[in-house]
């Protein structure tokens, strides 16, 4: 099994990254943090990468449910997605596929979630998608 859900838009990385954050909000997500990796990268090591940015994206009710069914769940929350600038007008962004917490776990409440988490972010996926052609 992959551990990513993935896509390619044709837009430019800063309305690649808005169009994320409005993807994950219309499927009850939050975006808790943002890092910066091409930042981190340059202040702590001088080195150059392409504009990156983890968004660790959040759905309360989801996330309570796994903490009930799973105490030590946070380990592998928030939901990691990674938008990444290709070059030439084109975005790729890659969603952390939430099935990783049930093999994981082998907990079948957190299948659960996961299964719920897992088809909001194809939803996330396939709005992106909509809007990323040109």
């Amino acid at each position: 099994m992959g551990y990513a859900i993935s896509t390619v838009l044709d837009r430019p990385f800063d309305e690649a990254v808005e169009a994320t954050r409005a993807a994950l909000k219309d499927q009850g997500f939050g975006v808790l943090t943002e890092i910066d990796m091409s930042a981190t990268l340059k202040e702590k090591l001088d080195v150059e990468i392409p504009r990156q940015v983890i968004l660790g994206a959040c759905n309360p009710p989801l996330a309570h449910r796994a903490l009930q069914a799973e105490e030590t769940i946070g380990l592998l929350l928030p939901c990691n997605v990674v938008v990444r600038d290709l070059g030439a007008g084109r975005t790729g962004v890659d969603f952390l596929d939430p099935q990783i917490m049930s093999e994981v776990t082998a907990n079948p409440g957190v299948t659960a979630v996961a299964d719920d988490a897992a088809a909001r972010l194809r939803s996330a996926r396939e709005a992106l998608e909509q809007v990323g052609a040109r």
